[in-house]
């Protein structure tokens, strides 16, 4: 066998691609841990330059790569049930700030929606271009929800909501010290209401605390941005 055709089995073969997948973030993540974990050097970035790489250098499209990874997608549900264990061990603290995290809670979301549609719309963006940034904090599979039910264009959605995630897990360190905010918690909720499962992913990397919020503002976002969202669109699209 030649290797062209050795290559040509290997790619159908859905056990190569979920490889690839945990190989890329393996090599993201030791990238990220030799650059002292940096937020520049964002290890969720590196994986999907490097898996996007390779899709193209290998004319695989999207459907191929995806029967043989979906099996990292099934895990996004447990991981996500199971950010409810840190929340339950810092219930405590949650419950003493429950008014500030509910202010901010309510504030931020609708901050988030009305500050990337009005930029969208003051730069020229189409309308189906400002409904589908409008979730662009909230996790991917509700963004793209709200925008189909919108008439706007989920794939375009899952582009910012990934975009988003990953700006966020870069500036939110350096923007928190420059603040000078100390406290994880607010820390993590910030990153969490504002850039959704990489931010929360980011802000467990960081400490403990930070991501049990980021965890708690992620799920009670995806609650509240699509009940805001009807609201603040009619006035936001003029």
């Amino acid at each position: 066998m030649t290797p062209f055709h050795l290559w040509v089995y290997l790619q159908t073969t859905p056990l190569f691609w979920l490889t690839a997948t945990l190989a890329a973030f393996l090599v993201a993540d030791a990238l990220a841990k030799a650059a002292g974990r940096r937020p520049i050097v964002n290890h969720v970035l590196i994986a999907i330059a490097l898996l996007g790489g390779l899709l193209k250098l290998t004319g695989t499209d999207y459907q191929t790569y995806f029967n043989g990874a979906q099996f990292v997608h099934f895990l996004l549900g447990p991981a996500t049930v199971a950010l409810g264990v840190p929340i339950y061990a810092n219930f405590a603290l949650v419950r003493r700030n429950f008014w500030p995290l509910a202010a901010s809670l309510l504030v931020g979301a609708i901050v988030a929606v009305a500050s990337a549609v009005l930029v969208a719309r003051a730069l020229g963006a189409p309308r189906a271009v400002l409904i589908a940034i409008a979730p662009k904090s909230v996790t991917a599979a509700v963004a793209m929800a709200v925008t189909e039910a919108l008439g706007g264009a989920p794939p375009l959605t899952a582009v910012l909501v990934i975009a988003t995630g990953i700006l966020g897990a870069i500036i939110v360190t350096p923007l928190m010290d420059a603040l000078g905010v100390t406290d994880y918690a607010a820390r993590g909720f910030a990153v969490g209401l504002a850039s959704h499962g990489i931010g929360t992913a980011g802000a467990f990397a960081v400490d403990p605390v930070a991501g049990a919020f980021a965890g708690l503002a992620m799920g009670l976002n995806a609650i509240v941005t699509p009940a805001v969202i009807p609201a603040l669109l009619p006035w936001l699209l003029g």
